[in-house]
């Protein structure tokens, strides 16, 4: 079964190709035929020289060294082991050697993963040696050269043929996006021919072999270079190579030593111009094609080509193999730089060439001179006026506000003092140092823009409100009249009825009563008093009836009282302010609340509490013209009475956004909904379906509020003036 494996190398490349070795593994364990064949029982680190060698100890023998790639960004080393578990224990070691920093030991169904996590992109080779795996990572960045377990080089692969075989083929995605193909051949002296056929990039690797873990097709779609596909095959007596891109691209190739690297990079489209590429190299394409040729030579041959003199430091020296094909003479003045240690510095026609370390030590020196140079200047005096800024600001530049000297734009020898009343600073320093405070007030001292920021504070309210009660009362006039009160009980016995023990002794005569017949619906006479509750200081509609005997002596009354509301409110405030840029600016409008306190003597002292309307706005003004508004409003009201004092009703937001200038955002919204149901009844009574209402009041409540906030951020040039 051929499985094909996609990788992608991005900043956060380790946590990418960990969920992609997750989930081919959770594949591969579905799909596996078999139980695991091998297992890493060990692995060491160790350094020798410039190297670190990894030995990793395997359960049982290997037959061919395991597939493995490198990434650039971030720098790690890959290795893949088929059909392998981690019987390690561990899923991390600290090597911390050179260049070396950690290594994840990964498994996901019958696959395991070594992960080398490095400083910078390094080279690495292995070999097997029975059931040990032995990986050299050379620490200087040059090419890789396969060492045993004890430390001794190895050979090239040799085939039966007695032709040399390719030792790796790598991909490394560039910081610019750029895919580059690494062939690792056996020699300096192996022809590679490369030449674009089509829309592909064709390579030859001439009277060479290709091992069988190589012979291969690699996906390299997902690290987000030109490259697609890259796909190697033996062809005769060589091995063919064919490298995929798409989109728009063009290709360099540069060998150092034994390493052959195809470079393919996108194109910045540029409507412009009518041809594009080069990546902003401009010089005049070239080929080269030299064999362990002295650098000082190779340096003369470009200064012929480009037109520049190029003087080269007598500390530059060494030899290179390098093979370039159309590649602009910058390029590959950079890549032979790169390769030893070199820079340059141009001055005008001419580029000098040296040791990176030469030139730095030499600017440093250069530097000091400079300095030296400046303690033995003459001071001058000069006076600043400001117009727009206040002179205070400027302070900390000078170091007069007992700031870092670190941020001082004087020299050692200079001096400033500031006059605030008159708005001037009076500067003594060196010419150069002048320069810069004068460089200094012409870009700051400059008028602020402004800013004119309408605010909309909405408070929308929606109430509903539902009342329902009743009164029930019995009473009984008999002896007002002469008769006899009550009802017949056996045993010539009577019983009074009527709503409370006051209205008993009412009607049988026991205390006096002075009330009329007309008035006999009184609390005395009443069974339940449960009537709907005014809403809002008005009263409930209410109707009544009363039954009553054919004398008028005897009465039952009934009053139901119902009561519905609605209500909906709308409460707009308006602030508007105008601010300089990055300068916060305050509207407020409200009351303050007195309280009374207590003071540390014992006395109470009156406070003052806010509950105001406030809105506080910091603008930020960007290049692009957007204003970023640093946002804080507080819509605070007077609330209920409390034995302490007013209660303050609270309604805060803070927050930082971008707005198009003239455009208008909301910020949010605070809402609330308030629903509250309560019943109030005679405990049996107040159950009885239907009839229970005679009984019991209800009363249901639902109150709605919601807080909008809008704001509208316009840059100003002129005085507005705000109404």
């Amino acid at each position: 079964m051929r499985m094909l494996i996609k990788m992608r190398t991005t900043n956060t490349g380790w946590c990418s190709m960990f969920r992609l070795f997750l989930l081919v593994g959770a594949l591969g364990l579905s799909a596996q035929a078999s139980a695991q064949s091998n297992s890493i029982e060990q692995v060491t680190a160790s350094q020798q020289g410039s190297n670190v060698i990894v030995k990793v100890t395997m359960k049982n023998p290997m037959d061919k060294v395991p597939l493995g790639f490198s990434t650039a960004t971030p720098a790690r080393i890959a290795i893949d082991f088929a059909s392998t578990s981690n019987e390690t224990g561990k899923s991390s070691v600290d090597i911390n050697i050179g260049n070396v920093h950690t290594l994840n030991i990964v498994q996901a169904g019958d696959r395991s993963r070594l992960v080398f996590n490095l400083a910078k992109p390094l080279n690495y080779a292995s070999v097997v040696e029975n059931n040990l795996l032995v990986i050299t990572i050379d620490g200087t960045g040059d090419v890789a050269t396969a060492l045993n377990s004890k430390g001794v080089p190895v050979a090239p692969l040799q085939a039966n043929t007695g032709k040399q075989m390719l030792r790796d083929i790598d991909f490394r995605k560039g910081i610019n996006g750029e895919g580059r193909i690494v062939i690792d051949l056996p020699s300096k002296q192996v022809g590679v021919d490369v030449h674009q056929q089509g829309n592909t990039i064709v390579a030859d690797v001439l009277k060479t072999d290709l091992p069988e873990i190589l012979r291969r097709r690699l996906d390299v779609t997902d690290f987000g270079t030109p490259v697609q596909t890259i796909e190697t095959t033996a062809q005769g007596d060589n091995i063919h190579m064919v490298i995929t891109p798409k989109g728009q691209w063009e290709h360099s190739v540069y060998q150092s030593d034994t390493q052959l690297v195809i470079e393919v990079k996108p194109i910045k489209v540029d409507p412009s111009k009518l041809t594009q590429g080069t990546q902003g190299y401009r010089g005049e394409k070239l080929s080269l094609n030299f064999q362990d040729v002295d650098v000082r030579s190779l340096l003369q041959v470009i200064a012929e080509v480009s037109g520049f003199s190029i003087i080269t430091s007598d500390s530059v020296s060494g030899r290179v193999t390098l093979r370039l094909k159309d590649v602009p003479w910058d390029q590959a003045l950079e890549i032979i730089m790169q390769q030893k240690g070199l820079d340059m510095r141009k001055n005008g026609p001419v580029i000098m060439v040296a040791p990176k370390d030469e030139l730095l030590a030499k600017e440093k020196l250069e530097a000091e001179q400079k300095a030296s140079i400046g303690d033995l200047e003459q001071l001058k005096t000069e006076s600043f006026q400001l117009n727009y800024q206040k002179v205070a600001s400027f302070k900390a530049a000078f170091g007069l506000s007992g700031s870092s000297p670190g941020i001082r734009i004087l020299s050692k020898r200079g001096s400033a003092v500031v006059d605030e009343r008159t708005n001037q600073m009076f500067v003594t320093d060196v010419p150069s140092r002048l320069d810069a405070v004068r460089q200094l007030v012409l870009k700051t001292d400059i008028p602020s823009r402004q800013v004119l920021i309408e605010a909309r504070l909405v408070v929308a309210t929606d109430d509903w409100s539902k009342n329902l009660g009743a009164q029930l009362g019995f009473t009984d006039l008999r002896t007002l009249q002469g008769g006899t009160a009550g009802f017949p009980v056996t045993g010539g016995t009577n019983a009074a009825l009527t709503g409370t023990y006051q209205g008993v002794s009412d009607q049988t005569a026991q205390t006096a009563v002075n009330q009329r017949a007309t008035q006999a619906f009184t609390q005395a006479g009443q069974f339940f008093s449960l009537p709907a509750a005014p809403i809002g200081g008005v009263n409930p509609g209410a109707v009544a009836v009363s039954l009553f005997s054919s004398a008028a002596n005897r009465f039952l009354n009934m009053e139901i009282s119902a009561l519905e509301a609605d209500g909906t409110g709308k409460v707009i405030s308006s602030p508007r302010l105008v601010t300089a840029d990055q300068v916060a600016a305050v509207v407020e409008q409200g009351t303050e609340l007195p309280y009374q306190t207590a003071t540390s003597s014992g006395a109470t002292a009156i406070t003052f509490q806010k509950a105001n309307l406030r809105l506080e706005v910091t603008p930020q003004i960007t290049p692009d013209g957007n204003i970023i508004l640093d946002v804080e409003v507080n819509n605070d009201t007077q609330g209920v009475l409390t034995t302490a004092g007013y209660a303050i009703n609270t309604q805060h937001l803070k927050t930082i956004v971008m707005v198009d200038n003239g455009g208008t955002v909301l910020l949010g919204g605070i809402y609330q909904e308030t629903v509250q149901n309560s019943e109030t009844k005679i405990p049996f009574l107040g159950d009885i379906p239907i009839l229970g209402y005679l009984f019991k009041t209800t009363a249901k409540t639902k109150n709605k509020s919601e807080l909008l906030i809008f704001l509208t951020p316009k840059i100003i040039a002129d005085h507005i003036a705000v109404h």
